[in-house]
């Protein structure tokens, strides 16, 4: 058993999110403290705050794992439109070259990723693309929101494989572009179209396999 309670804490909250996140824990499944405590190695009450903290994060509801829908989806696309468009523009107006640049650098290692079939390093290099354009909107509220959109997305980004997706790295290199020339409008208006192309991509998925 682990003692001390703060690492208690935070082992039995990475342990659930990274389970949920990784797919090993399922939309829907249902999280029994007693089963995790054994698992984890913790007692229950560390167990019953992380599920808290889970929570109020969005990701568990009456102590099910959430398992986002369809219309779930087209909510958290449009919040992300009109909040990373905000974003971008602001992006555009005052990143520095060393944001800029790093920014840059996300566009080739999604490209190294995806040509090896890594679809995780692939999420993780988009992610830190709108990560970077997002924290330049300065505001903590619309910052901490998209964080909690971004990490229910991610429940269903891998397991839909929306990065086969044609042209979605080309499209990123066409906001750094804009980003970096300081157009503002530009950038607003492709990264909404960006977003809109996504969320239509896996809608289309979605009905595809005839479930989420």
């Amino acid at each position: 058993m682990v003692s001390n309670k703060m690492n208690a804490q935070k082992l039995a909250y990475e342990y659930i999110r990274e389970s949920m996140l990784d797919g090993t824990y399922k939309g829907g499944m249902k999280l029994v403290e007693e089963r995790l405590a054994d698992e984890i190695g913790v007692s229950r009450t560390p167990i019953r705050e992380a599920i808290k903290r889970l929570e109020q994060e969005g990701l568990i509801k009456n102590k099910h794992i959430y398992n986002p829908t369809a219309q779930d989806l087209i909510y958290i696309y449009e919040m992300r439109i009109v909040l990373e468009s905000f974003a971008a523009k602001r992006a555009a107006k005052n990143m520095t070259a060393e944001k800029v640049k790093e920014l840059e650098n996300t566009i080739q290692a999604s490209r190294n990723s995806l040509m090896e079939g890594q679809s995780k390093n692939t999420y993780n290099a988009n992610q830190r693309f709108h990560d970077l354009i997002i924290n330049e909107c300065q505001n903590p509220i619309m910052i901490e929101r998209l964080a909690q959109a971004q990490t229910i997305f991610y429940l269903f980004s891998l397991r839909l494989d929306i990065y086969s997706r044609p042209n979605i790295i080309d499209e990123h290199e066409e906001i750094y572009k804009a980003i970096k020339s300081k157009d503002e409008q530009l950038a607003g208006e492709l990264i909404a179209e960006h977003l809109y192309k996504d969320m239509n991509f896996t809608l289309e998925l979605i009905g595809r396999n005839g479930q989420f």
